[in-house]
């Protein structure tokens, strides 16, 4: 980096939070943009100017960032005098995950491609605890870096019209010089994290439709290890992994339009493009999108599971069964890598509060295994209803366009990052 790269990222990150929440406004026109009609119209002067490497990394960092350690779930009932065992991924990022089940990444486009950033299964042992940002902002920056990969030569495949867009969105979404994220993340690992939770604390799972048990559970309820008396609904468990994710998900893209302020830079969060169309359900009729595997079931629309090779689900097609993928799902955290094996952690005894945990039975497994293969077999995808890969929103970042502001609006319409942006940003 540069001296004055670096400059950039000190003023950047030292930019105070409470200015970013109040001054966050969804700043829709950005250079080489045309507003076509109406008491607003507008054409852009300047042509698209595409964000920065540097721009483009500190949003990945807001949004996927690795911040160290988590602590994890320090406590459940069930085994009080064991650590608990609910957390998947003890890596500190930027956003929150429901338990630290943590299964989102970052998708985006812009000018040159498509990309996607996974730093949900860096091990926190390669990184050291936050300091401060003037020692540790350029390797934030690089290990988000190293954690993107480039999937497709050209901007995202995404046509300007409906029903592909809602109308409103037409003019500006995913337009020339813009970057469009895209926080992806997959409903089956949270269902099964969330599934595993419930089984832990002797809960039983029930069918909403009928009111009877979720698979043959007869031996599980002879054992001790759940309890009949204790009945929790399918679709809550459904609900609660999807609205988990939504929840993750919109975090990670506020992270991203706070830092907008905080650089200077226009954008907003929106959730009008097509989902679908976004992931790759119409790549039959010419628009393939991020190229995601679907299934079709008549019951529900295309359901996107996965992409190939990339960010795949833990269910089918990419798992035989669904045995195969709850011992996958086991195995992330008691596995020879798994969460829980390694003696690095955030405690003065690591090695002690690990070792508390004791790894899933063979009973227990089966006992996930029975409820997900029911629910698989039921809806005909994973884990059903909704779903299976979450993509609730976006957040479009470009270059603002001041003088559309300028001509439109009162004074204080941007901050002042945005009136000194091309000049911090651009000029050296």
């Amino acid at each position: 980096m540069t001296d004055a790269d670096r400059s950039r990222i000190a003023h950047c990150f030292h930019y105070p939070l409470f200015q970013a929440l109040f001054g966050r406004r969804s700043r829709r026109f950005g250079l080489g943009m045309t507003l076509p009609s109406g008491p607003l119209a507008f054409q852009s002067n300047h042509a698209p100017l595409p964000l920065s490497e540097l721009e483009r990394s500190i949003l990945i960092a807001a949004a996927t960032g690795i911040s160290g350690w988590s602590f994890g779930v320090p406590f459940g009932p069930a085994r009080p005098q064991s650590h608990a065992e609910f957390t998947q991924r003890f890596t500190g990022r930027t956003a929150p995950t429901a338990a630290g089940i943590g299964t989102p990444v970052l998708f985006f486009t812009d000018d040159e491609g498509c990309y996607v950033t996974r730093t949900r299964d860096i091990s926190p042992a390669q990184m050291r605890e936050l300091r401060s940002i003037d020692d540790d902002a350029e390797r934030i920056l690089a290990t988000c870096q190293a954690s993107t990969t480039k999937i497709r030569d050209r901007r995202l495949d995404l046509p300007a019209e409906p029903p592909h867009m809602l109308p409103p969105n037409l003019w500006m979404a995913n337009a020339p010089g813009s970057t469009l994220f895209m926080p992806v993340g997959d409903a089956s690992e949270e269902f099964l994290g969330l599934l595993a939770l419930a089984i832990s604390n002797g809960v039983m799972m029930v069918d909403t439709d009928t009111g009877q048990s979720a698979g043959d559970l007869r031996r599980f309820i002879r054992s001790g290890l759940i309890d009949d008396a204790r009945k929790l609904p399918l679709s809550e468990l459904q609900d609660d992994a999807y609205e988990a994710l939504c929840l993750e998900l919109a975090m990670m893209g506020h992270n991203i339009a706070l830092t907008l302020q905080a650089i200077g830079l226009g954008g907003l969060y929106l959730a009008g493009l097509n989902r679908w169309s976004v992931l790759g359900a119409f790549a039959e009729d010419g628009v393939e999108g991020l190229g995601f595997r679907f299934i079709t079931e008549d019951r529900f629309p295309p359901n996107p599971v996965g992409l190939d090779d990339v960010y795949e689900g833990l269910c089918p097609p990419y798992y035989p069964d669904m045995e195969s993928a709850v011992r996958a799902f086991a195995a992330r955290k008691f596995g020879s890598d798994g969460a829980y094996v390694s003696s690095e952690g955030p405690w003065n005894d690591n090695s002690g509060v690990k070792g508390s945990v004791e790894p899933y039975s063979e009973e227990f497994l089966e006992c996930m295994t029975e409820v997900s293969e029911y629910v698989l077999k039921k809806h005909g995808t994973f884990p059903g209803t909704r779903t299976t890969m979450v993509l609730p929103g976006y957040v479009q970042a470009h270059h603002l366009d001041t003088e559309f502001y300028d001509q439109h609006h009162r004074p204080g319409a941007y901050l002042s990052t945005h009136a000194e942006h091309l000049g911090r940003w651009h000029d050296s």
